[in-house]
């Protein structure tokens, strides 16, 4: 008994080491982009990038610390569409290498010590569920406490809707963290990048003290879509992009993605009052620590008013001591 096998050469694939740009269709090679940043060396055109893409195109080599990291997302709604929100949240996981979209910690950028968040869209599309909204607290609390500047890359594409009006709550809650920072006489610089949408555009994201976005980026509460839909009138072209937002007051710049380091620091350096290059606080050590302290309280108040609802209600908001139970805490308000 005889085989015969042939085999037909197809032809040949797209070059792996080849990238065509979505806007401008222009080739270029994968290397070349991913030294420019994930930018299209041709047109500008700024692709999107990950959350440790982000901190490490931003901060000094080694100076990101990743904080609660062990925080961990519940289904306190049993939540199932096509598949159980716990399981999308594993494959999210699994896909980003990520716990959740979002990643913070303390870091340094351009020599300027901060605590930074960044948001990751990859992961769920970005979008605000209870432990991103948690972790935004706690970095708002950090930058009161030490008197640190908050630095948020924000990319999303609204409130998570698997958690329902526990994820809505987050947008309150965000913003709360904000006026922590603003009594505390922190900076806080928010960088937008493509795309911006939703409950973190509505919230925390517009509230900083400077806003800035990417060339390009979308930035809107609700899409085109719907709004041509509702009011049946033709939406400008370039509604919801980063120039048009600029042009209407509503950011204060458009900064490149090379250039966002330095100038993220400058701003940094400037809300802090002055041309100290290594970022440091210049204020006598008696008024540094009584600004310490009275961020402290400011804190502590808040947290207490949070705290109100819940205890009268006989359960308790994690994040009151900031120890976990278990090794992975679990969050679900």
């Amino acid at each position: 008994m005889s085989v015969t096998v042939e085999i037909a050469r197809r032809g040949a694939g797209p070059d792996p080491q080849r990238w065509t740009c979505p806007k401008c269709q222009q080739p270029a090679d994968l290397a070349d982009v991913k030294k420019n940043l994930l930018v299209c060396p041709a047109c500008g055109h700024h692709l999107r990038l990950g959350a440790r893409d982000r901190i490490a195109q931003l901060t000094e080599p080694g100076s990101f610390a990743e904080r609660w990291s062990h925080l961990r997302t519940l289904d306190p709604l049993d939540f199932t569409d096509l598949v159980p929100y716990q399981e999308r949240i594993r494959e999210a996981q699994a896909t980003s290498g990520l716990t959740e979209a979002i990643v913070a910690g303390t870091a340094t950028i351009a020599s300027v010590p901060c605590v930074l968040a960044a948001m990751d869209f990859a992961f769920l599309g970005g979008s605000m569920g209870s432990v991103v909204g948690e972790k935004l607290w706690r970095a708002a609390e950090t930058a009161a406490e030490t008197r640190l500047p908050l630095v948020v890359v924000a990319t999303s594409g609204g409130a998570r809707m698997q958690e329902g009006a526990i994820s809505l709550m987050q947008m309150a809650k965000t913003t709360c963290a904000v006026d922590i920072i603003n009594e505390a006489r922190v900076p806080f610089v928010c960088v937008m990048a493509d795309p911006c949408t939703g409950g973190v555009v509505a919230s925390f994201a517009s509230l900083a003290d400077i806003c800035v976005a990417e060339p390009g980026a979308l930035l809107y509460f609700t899409g085109p879509r719907v709004i041509a839909e509702t009011t049946k009138e033709q939406l400008p072209p370039d509604y919801g992009t980063a120039e048009r937002n600029l042009a209407l007051g509503h950011l204060d710049a458009i900064v490149a993605r090379h250039e966002l380091p330095e100038r993220v620091a400058s701003y940094l350096r400037l809300l802090k009052g002055g041309g100290h290059h290594d970022g440091q606080d210049r204020q006598p050590g008696g008024a540094a620590r009584a600004g310490g302290r009275r961020a402290r309280r400011l804190v502590e108040t808040a947290a207490r008013r949070v705290a109100s609802p819940f205890t009268h209600a006989g359960r308790q908001p994690l994040g009151g001591d900031g120890a976990p139970a278990e090794p992975a805490e679990t969050q679900d308000a």
